[in-house]
């Protein structure tokens, strides 16, 4: 869950409730047609991007020629106790269940916002809850470890909800304004089938690879063949989620910029073509900037500005995750996708004008990215309770390497389609950045920033 936070320097461009001042900050591009061919990144910048993309093209291919391995290796060492149907069967119907219920959520989220924010902060720690019982019921020690794991994230998710909760009312009205004023054609639900459909394919091919080091449990390179291929699953459909990112904020950033959202063919093929070295580059480098500033935010909470030795690094942790998150973050991406620049200067661009506008507190109380993790997790859980008692009853020995694949199968095809409200805000934000005049982001920033504003000073007086 990504919560970004401004550095210290940042902070002290925060708004107070008695002297409210905002900038119109000037992209380094000037506004374009809704049907634009954005300019090419500069050589210098480019470099980077071009490298990603053709790293992610030649890990497919090294991708392709593993599963063709483990596939015939694991054939020839296939043991008699190995039962594809057993093994493959269920991961299908995690697909499946994966595939549908993304498209739900995503349309249920888009059609009514603030009901299916409400609702995955109820659903998903009850799902998570289902899986670890489910887990428990394997009757092995590994499998009560991943039942403690699971139990353990959906209490996180549960106290996280209620620690949230006065956060809640600005995370309703701007999720809904920004899906409502950004006007993505519904078209887009069709590109978004395709993507899923993408990935489907991918997932598919995946399992074969899995499936081989199944068959073959004597192989002492077993372990690594599997981290080779979770890493690939991880990076390809963080691939594809930001296509959908990039292609639904250039429509977001026109709508709210010119009036007009263009067509949505035109985007997503320019997300998969100029701009898809900048999709390799951040599906690669965002995640781990959230990680990192997810991991500085926790201890900041636990430090609680503590002198403790324990807690001394934090600030110097704190400041090294500040860094990296203004050189690598999702706002970026929707300059990438507006502008047409490469996704480093982009991002460096948008938290600049982040910090001019004093929104750093805003960004921190951005719920959006928790949002879409949350359904995430509900879409696992809901892949994992398809294939886990399915497994459970036919072949006992897949029960926990089911469950769990299944389970991240469908946590990465929710995150695709949760793309298209996540980065609507994601526009919402960045436009706001740039005029926070514009009339079609309405007030409800201005009046969030002069609460905030509010607050501070309170803190400050006690």
């Amino acid at each position: 869950m990504e919560t970004p936070r401004m550095s210290n320097g940042a902070r002290s461009n925060q708004v107070t409730p008695t002297n409210v001042v905002f900038q119109v900050s000037t992209p380094t591009t000037s506004p374009i047609p809704p049907n634009f061919v954005p300019t090419r990144p500069a050589p210098a910048s480019s470099f980077t991007s071009n490298a990603a993309k053709y790293l992610f093209i030649i890990h497919l291919l090294l991708f392709t020629i593993l599963v063709i391995f483990l596939s015939v290796h694991g054939s020839l060492h296939q043991k008699h106790t190995f039962h594809p149907a057993d093994w493959y069967l269920p991961l299908l119907a995690s697909v499946a269940t994966s595939y549908l219920s993304s498209l739900f959520f995503v349309s249920f989220s888009i059609r009514r916002p603030s009901l299916s924010l409400k609702t995955c902060i109820r659903l998903s720690p009850l799902l998570t809850s289902g899986v670890a019982v489910l887990l428990l019921c394997g009757g092995t020690g590994s499998s009560l470890g991943f039942s403690v794991l699971f139990l353990a994230m959906a209490m996180a998710q549960a106290l996280y909800a209620c620690w949230i909760t006065p956060r809640l009312p600005h995370a309703y009205e701007i999720l809904s304004i920004a899906v409502a004023n950004t006007r993505v054609p519904v078209a887009a639900l069709s590109y978004i089938s395709l993507s899923l459909l993408v990935g489907s394919i991918y997932v598919i091919l995946w399992m074969l690879g899995a499936g081989g080091v199944v068959e073959d449990k004597r192989s002492q390179f077993g372990p690594l063949y599997m981290i080779a291929l979770l890493l690939s699953l991880s990076w390809t459909m963080h691939v594809i989620k930001y296509t959908v990112h990039i292609a639904i904020a250039s429509l977001a950033h026109a709508q709210l910029i010119l009036g007009d959202t263009g067509s949505v063919g035109p985007a997503f093929r320019q997300a998969m073509t100029w701009a898809f070295g900048d999709v390799c580059l951040g599906a690669a480098v965002a995640p781990v900037v959230a990680a990192t500033r997810g991991a500085a935010r926790a201890m900041d909470v636990l430090a609680g500005g503590s002198d403790e030795f324990l807690f001394s690094c934090t600030s110097c942790f704190s400041g090294v995750a500040d860094q990296m998150v203004g050189r690598g973050n999702r706002w970026g991406l929707v300059h990438v996708a507006a502008y047409g620049k490469a996704f480093g200067t982009a991002s460096r661009d948008v938290w600049e004008m982040f910090s001019k506008q004093g929104v750093g507190r805003l960004l921190d109380n951005d719920l959006t990215g928790s949002f879409c993790f949350m359904w995430g997790t509900a879409g696992g859980s809901v892949a994992a309770l398809t294939a886990g008692p399915w497994v459970l009853l036919v072949n006992h020995q897949y029960f926990i390497a089911t469950t769990i694949y299944s389970f991240l199968i469908g946590y990465f095809m929710t995150r695709v389609a949760m793309a298209w409200p996540q980065s609507c805000v994601a526009a919402f934000h960045v436009v706001f950045a740039e005029d926070p005049l514009n009339q079609q982001l309405g007030s409800c920033i201005h009046e969030r920033l002069r609460e905030l504003g509010r607050e501070d000073q309170t803190h400050t007086n006690l």
